[in-house]
């Protein structure tokens, strides 16, 4: 099946051709191995992209490029002599300015930093070096990733937002400047970034690919993972990270094997509505239910609230996981922000960041422990459901990415790049989840949303290939 291609009446069209494939990496490396390609033409080509593009898009808010020519040289060498570090040796990846990357500036769109340099590498860009990648240049994100947001704009309509916090790695990777970027997710902000920019993002387990040297904002939800041109170049770049890197909080890494798993038809998956399903347009609602109906045809059985009482109660408890996200993450964020507003003062931080903030110091350690308790029990009853389905599918936002020319620095000023209420659950839980681009609405990209039981991520990602593979034709 190609991808499923819907419209609404009169919505103005993006520029998002159904058929673009973006060069990944696994291609590349074929040509490295066979001695068609080098990383450091494959180097070449993204810069020229970027030169092309990247005084539209705005992904990026730091450029390496003399450090990741010596790279991408060393590289080739590398593959002449038949002696690759690993599997993503010579891939040039782009990183989002929430993670350290020594000799860098890593200002997070903020005054609080700028001028500063990061003085060391965050546990998955060592990581990602070790494995040889190449490590080209941070990516905008919005003031200290969650205030105003970033000069980024969606590569494929300039009027319109790349996304949430994670916006310039998902734009370098949707404009085919790279074809892997990390990101990271405390609420929404690598999966809806991946729908909006036609790319392919992998959250993985909590804790399984190491957080140190992110900037933190809710411990007990802070996911890092790739976003990328492909499903391979995802999981490749994520087993690289944990392999070197391990996980975090206790978590040993991410479980499989170092090859991307191969594509296994689902028997079941859970549909899960959300909040989210009262906020869609007409166009992402029929494509979206055209994918469903897809999928039926091939056999895969789908449960939902209206045939399951299990399932009517889980949506119930869903519908408050946007509030219950937002307390747990904010009560969490109150250091470091508060104590950047003690040092620097308020006026050092914008509207949009204290208007946030302040709802998690109005919190009291009764509110934490009421939202904690409500998170709980959505865990429980995805897991009780998880036993019986191989994932659980939904949308990775609610439509196509929206136009946000009146985005500002004021209160709520973080809505303007979409909703999260099909992204909160899974932030919560703490399962793998990905997007998959296999819809387009209004001519730009909607992904698709799986998701797992924590620690599953590599049977997830074989479902994934097979949803993927069943619409790429």
């Amino acid at each position: 099946m190609p991808r499923i291609v819907t419209r609404n009446a009169d919505a103005p069209q993006g520029g998002y051709d159904a058929a673009l494939r973006l060069p990944d990496f696994e291609q590349a490396r074929a040509g490295f191995v066979a001695d068609r390609d080098t990383p450091r033409a494959l180097l070449e080509r993204g810069l020229e992209v970027i030169a092309a593009r990247e005084p539209q898009v705005r992904a990026f808010a730091h450029l390496d490029i003399e450090g990741a020519r010596r790279a991408a040289d060393a590289a080739s060498e590398r593959y002449r002599a038949r002696r690759p570090l690993s599997a993503l040796d010579g891939c040039p990846v782009a990183i989002k300015d929430t993670l350290a990357v020594r000799g860098m500036p890593g200002e997070m769109n903020s005054a609080v930093f700028r001028g500063h340099v990061d003085g060391l590498d965050a546990a998955c860009v060592m990581a990602l070096r070790a494995a040889g990648a190449v490590i080209l240049g941070k990516t905008q994100v919005p003031e200290l990733t969650i205030g105003r947001a970033p000069p980024t704009r969606n590569p494929f309509d300039a009027t319109r937002t790349a996304g949430a916090s994670s916006s310039g790695s998902g734009a370098s990777v949707g404009a085919g400047m790279v074809p892997v970027a990390i990101g990271n997710q405390t609420g929404g902000s690598l999966i809806r970034p991946s729908s909006f920019n036609g790319i392919y993002g992998f959250k993985p387990s909590w804790g399984a690919l190491n957080v140190a040297g992110m900037h933190a904002i809710a411990p007990s939800q802070d996911h890092v993972g790739p976003m990328a041109a492909s499903l391979a170049d995802a999981w490749r770049t994520a087993w690289e990270i944990s392999a070197r890197a391990g996980g975090h909080g206790g978590h040993p890494g991410l479980t499989g094997t170092p090859e991307p798993p191969r594509a296994l038809r689902p028997r079941r998956l859970a549909w899960l509505r959300t909040q989210g399903w009262a906020e869609l347009d007409d166009a992402t609602r029929e494509a979206f239910s055209r994918a469903l109906a897809g999928m039926e045809q091939h056999g895969v059985d789908l449960v939902e609230a209206g045939n399951d009482g299990t399932m009517a109660e889980l949506e119930r408890l869903l519908l408050a996981a946007d509030r219950i996200s937002n307390d747990i993450i904010m009560y969490e964020a109150r250091w470091p922000y508060a104590a950047w507003t003690a040092a620097h003062g308020e006026a050092a931080l914008g509207e949009a960041v204290r208007a946030r903030i302040a709802h998690g110091l109005t919190m009291t350690p009764a509110d934490y422990r009421r939202a904690l308790a409500e998170r709980d029990a959505i865990r429980s009853a995805i897991a009780a459901i998880g036993q019986g389905v191989d994932g659980f599918i939904t949308l990775s936002s609610s439509g196509p990415a929206p136009q946000d020319g009146a985005a500002g620095d004021q209160a709520g000023a973080h809505m303007k790049t979409g909703s999260r209420s099909f992204l909160s659950p899974w932030s919560m839980v703490g399962g793998p989840s990905l997007s998959l681009p296999i819809l387009v609405v209004d001519g730009m990209p909607v992904g698709v949303q799986l998701m797992g039981l924590p620690d599953r991520d590599a049977a997830l990602c074989a479902v994934a290939a097979w949803i993927d593979g069943s619409f790429s034709g």
